[in-house]
C-alpha cells in the first residue's frame, strides 16, 4: 500500500481545522448559554433556603433590545 504524503497532510490539516472550529463553537455556545441564563448557579438556594423576590425596575424608556432578546431566548417563546 502506497501512502501519499500530500493527501496525508491534507487530511491532517482538515482534522486539525475540524477540531479547532469545534472547540471555538463549543466556547461560543457556552458563552451564549451563560449569557441567556437568568440565574447564576451560586444564586440558587440550597437545602430549605428560600429565594426572596426582587422586583426589577424598568427604566423610563423600557427594557433595552438586548434584554428583551435575552428574555425571549430564555422563555423560548
Amino acid at each position: 500500500m502506497i501512502v501519499s504524503l500530500p493527501k496525508t497532510v491534507r487530511r491532517l490539516y482538515f482534522l486539525t481545522m475540524l477540531v479547532a472550529v469545534s472547540c471555538v463553537l463549543y466556547y461560543v455556545m457556552s458563552w451564549v448559554s451563560a449569557w441567556i441564563s437568568p440565574a447564576r448557579n451560586t444564586e440558587i438556594p440550597e437545602g430549605t433556603a428560600v429565594r426572596a423576590f426582587q422586583e426589577f425596575h424598568y427604566s423610563e424608556q423600557g427594557m433595552s433590545a438586548a434584554d428583551r432578546l435575552r428574555l425571549f431566548y430564555w422563555y423560548g417563546e
